[in-house]
């Protein structure tokens, strides 16, 4: 019998599964179908098949942040087209995705020139798919033949463990089946890049300066620093500078969250009172792997002379900026200075920080409204109970909670005990539905359950992705934050709306239709609950642990109107001119 050819797909697929990617998240299509194929009988890596590519490219953006690379294989055209929102934001938040495709082959392009017509899913362009993915990707190849390819393959991956980013590859449609060569046996390894040592001495010495003359510095701790395995360095540098630290909502559970020195997550107007003063008393900046986006604008605007900031796209000490200087030599040259300096050591000479004591912080900030109701259900309510029951049965390290752009991500970044890379949002690209989809490969990628928190509207753009979740025995849970309205949207259009009696309505496009989540957990094979009061929601809690293998929705009632303090003051900021 002969022995079947090893092709170029299985060349992708073993470099894949040698970089501990054991699940490849697929929608099919006939130009794909040679890699499709592979991958099904592929040894050691599991196809998940999923509901549509929203629902797969979430799913495989989580999956690169908690294992470190993934993988989805989208047909070309209507598919990749598709899932460009979610590779996007996969792109903006450093998460690495290879992005696998095929195109329309040899043979269809000699037809193509000899008749003029256009081949399904093509837009007439047939350069459009890598065209459009260069944007979003740090590499993007097409290939036309087996010839290279192992070579082509191979400076794909390493441009996608190295910058932290997606990839994208096609190939004409019938090479996937062509042979190829095996690879190494050793797996890929990262780019290592040097910093020019001049460069890197003025980088330091100018930041060291402004960091020694502070009387209240503060370490800002972003994600880029997890996305490159550089956790124990940021640890170190708190260890041996003494200084507190925050985080971006990004970047929160960066680090195990302990009391000592960490003192809350940093959200703008949605942080707690006590990280507001901390940070707005600050006259040094230590920002180290944060992404900047106009969330942070006020800080910007406010503390960019005191700032020394060290990321994956930028070196800065106040306004002077540096070339040819690496993020992980900075931080490795600045933990020297503090370890080997005479100069005092910190902490801030300030107030220690405390962390809110239970039911704090989200007593505070709950809708006053409700003040008279106890056992309504508000944004702050389902937060300050179900963490509580999460830290009382010692489950923190057991979970990820998963979150898209919504009021519930700057509520939840009030949270503290988390463990490391226990908290994933969409709080750059801040995509709306992000969540529901990424629970999959949250879950896939970590061994850890994830514990989904999606508003109504967002779900409702996803809310195929719980089939997926089913089919694949996934015990993930969704709870819907069922208010039938875009709350998040609303506040940045008019946040006086959510003032009963201020005369503002809610915008007719911020309504949403009213859904029977119970029908529709039970058509998608899920188990539901519907949470209405404080008490039905803490005797569900507990139910939840004992389900195994199947996902569970549970609807959360919470009244139109509940605005929590957190969206109430970043509202506020942005109120209508």
């Amino acid at each position: 019998m002969a022995t079947k050819p090893f092709t170029v797909a299985d060349y992708l697929l073993t470099r894949l599964k040698q970089l501990n990617v054991t699940d490849v998240f697929q929608i099919p299509g006939d130009y794909v179908k040679h890699f499709t194929q592979a991958l099904e009988y592929f040894d050691g890596i599991k196809t998940i098949g999923a509901t549509n590519e929203l629902d797969a490219a979430y799913a495989a953006d989580t999956y690169a942040r908690t294992r470190g690379l993934a993988a989805v294989s989208l047909q070309y055209g209507v598919s990749t087209f598709s899932a460009l929102n979610a590779i996007a934001g996969a792109y903006v938040e450093r998460s690495p995705i290879v992005v696998i495709s095929a195109c329309p082959g040899a043979d269809m392009r000699n037809q193509t020139d000899r008749y003029g017509m256009i081949f399904h899913h093509s837009t007439g362009n047939l350069h459009a798919d890598q065209n459009v993915y260069s944007n979003v990707t740090v590499a993007a190849e097409t290939l036309s033949t087996n010839v290279g390819a192992p070579e082509k393959i191979d400076n794909l991956l390493i441009q996608a463990i190295t910058h932290k980013r997606p990839v994208y590859i096609a190939c004409y449609k019938e090479v996937w089946a062509q042979p190829c060569p095996r690879p190494t046996s050793k797996p890929l390894q990262p780019l290592v890049v040097k910093s020019e040592a001049a460069a890197l001495e003025n980088a330091v010495e100018m930041a060291w300066q402004i960091i020694t003359t502070a009387k209240n510095p503060l370490i800002w701790a972003g994600v880029e620093v997890l996305r490159h395995g550089l956790t124990g360095l940021l640890q170190q540098i708190i260890d041996a500078s003494g200084i507190y630290y925050t985080t971006t909502t990004l970047g929160k559970s960066v680090l195990d969250e302990d009391p000592k020195q960490f003192i809350g997550t940093y959200s703008d107007a949605a942080s707690v009172k006590s990280v507001r003063d901390i940070v707005e008393k600050s006259d040094c900046i230590i920002s180290l792997g944060t992404i900047l986006t106009d969330d942070y604008l006020w800080f910007m605007e406010n503390k960019y002379e005191y700032m020394v900031l060290a990321s994956t796209e930028e070196i800065r000490a106040g306004y002077f900026k540096y070339e040819g200087v690496t993020m992980k030599d900075f931080m490795e040259a600045l933990l020297k200075k503090f370890k080997t300096s005479k100069t005092p050591k910190y902490p801030l000479k300030m107030t220690p920080p405390k962390w809110p004591v239970y039911p704090e912080p989200w007593k505070s900030n709950s809708d006053p409204q409700f003040n008279t109701k106890p056992e309504v259900i508000t944004f702050n309510r389902f937060f300050e109970h179900t963490m509580k029951f999460l830290q009382d049965q010692k489950m923190m390290n057991e979970v990820n909670l998963v979150f898209g752009v919504s009021s519930s991500l700057y509520v939840a970044a009030n949270a503290t005990g988390l463990k490391q890379g226990g908290f994933i949002g969409s709080a750059a690209w801040q995509c709306i539905g992000f969540e529901t989809g990424a629970a999959l490969g949250a879950q896939l990628g970590s061994g850890k359950r994830s514990w989904t928190v999606a508003g109504d509207g967002g779900f409702m753009m996803v809310c195929q992705a719980l089939s997926t979740l089913a089919r694949n025995n996934v015990n993930s849970v969704i709870f819907v934050m069922s208010n039938g309205v875009y709350a998040i949207e609303q506040v940045y259009v008019d946040v006086k709306a959510f003032q009963p009696n201020s005369g503002v309505p809610f915008d007719a496009f911020d309504i949403l239709p009213k859904w029977d989540y119970a029908a529709l957990a039970k058509a998608f094979g899920a188990e539901s609950f519907q949470a209405k009061t404080v008490s039905e929601l803490k005797a569900i809690l507990p139910k939840l642990k004992g389900i195994k293998n199947k996902p569970t929705l549970v609807e959360i009632v919470i009244p139109q109107y509940d605005l929590p303090d957190q969206m109430k003051r970043l509202g506020e900021e942005n109120l209508p001119i």
